[in-house]
């Protein structure tokens, strides 16, 4: 007789074999996901038989999560914001960090205007639409597997947004009140230094800021006037020792309110800016 709870002593031992960090949990999470059940349900009966088939496919997610495969890739899905998205080799994984970006530009996003861009899976402009009563959205992003993931999210949560395939500004032609971006911003050369289902899984072109982290910072500010309209807002997740750059660029780019936000470790995480208010003025 094979029980949930046999499975789930053999699945974390295959992940602790292979050095998975929080390779106990993954396992639950795993077991949970492939058999559909919550903790309640678990401990109510962690002795419930199951059938080899049962332990075959429980134990095939626990093989590629052993290969360091990322759980949100094996599963096909990410929390985020309370939201539930889905997620795909090829797409960006939602972060919770990316959380404080949302947050804030929730605060300012009711009947507003949105421009994301590198939308990637969708979910900050979703996040916003779906939560922050904002009027429309478009994302953008030069990934076709993200353009198709992110119009399935948004048809999923019942949100209505266009997503476009355009380099940065490349297909853009009009104002928004609100410019999200989230882009890649980590430094070619620190790449192959990340952790392996990071540098090995998910998509580089959603990752590699080029030579110092800041070319789509660039790009993206160099357009700013021409895309926000007056007294619009702008925010940027940023990497955490990027937030002096980052406002530099602001400012030069003729933005002002500009400041950082901090996530819940204590490090840079957001930069906003607003065009044509005064210095000064409380960002509200």
């Amino acid at each position: 007789m094979i029980t949930l709870q046999d499975a789930l002593q053999k699945g974390k031992k295959v992940l602790k074999d292979n050095n998975i960090d929080n390779g106990e949990y993954d396992a639950w999470l795993l077991l949970a996901f492939c058999f559909e059940l919550n903790r309640a349900a678990y401990l109510a009966n962690p002795l419930k038989e199951i059938f080899q088939d049962d332990l075959d496919a429980y134990m095939d997610l626990i093989g590629k999560r052993s290969k360091h495969i990322p759980l949100q890739y094996i599963t096909g899905e990410q929390e985020f914001m309370g939201l539930n998205f889905q997620v795909k080799e090829g797409v960006l994984i939602p972060r919770q960090d990316t959380e404080i970006l949302v947050m804030e530009a929730l605060k300012v996003s009711k009947d507003k205007e949105i421009l994301d861009i590198c939308s990637g899976s969708g979910c900050i402009l979703l996040s916003l639409l779906k939560l922050g009563g904002a009027r429309s959205g478009l994302g953008a992003d030069i990934s076709e597997t993200a353009l198709l993931v992110s119009r399935e999210n948004a048809k999923k949560l019942g949100v209505t947004a266009e997503f476009i395939k355009s380099d940065i500004y490349s297909q853009i032609d009009k104002t928004y009140d609100i410019i999200v971006s989230n882009p890649p911003y980590i430094p070619t050369n620190i790449i192959p230094t990340l952790m392996e289902e990071v540098k090995e899984y998910e998509p580089t072109i959603a990752l590699d800021g080029k030579e110092d982290g800041l070319y789509f910072y660039r790009e993206i500010c160099k357009g700013l006037k021409d895309h926000l309209n007056p007294g619009g807002y702008v925010f940027f997740e940023i990497g955490y020792d990027q937030g002096k750059a980052v406002m530099e660029l602001l400012t030069e780019a003729g933005m002002s309110n500009i400041c950082i936000i901090k996530d819940l470790a204590g490090l840079d995480r957001v930069v906003t800016g607003r065009w044509n208010e005064k210095k000064g003025e409380p960002f509200t």
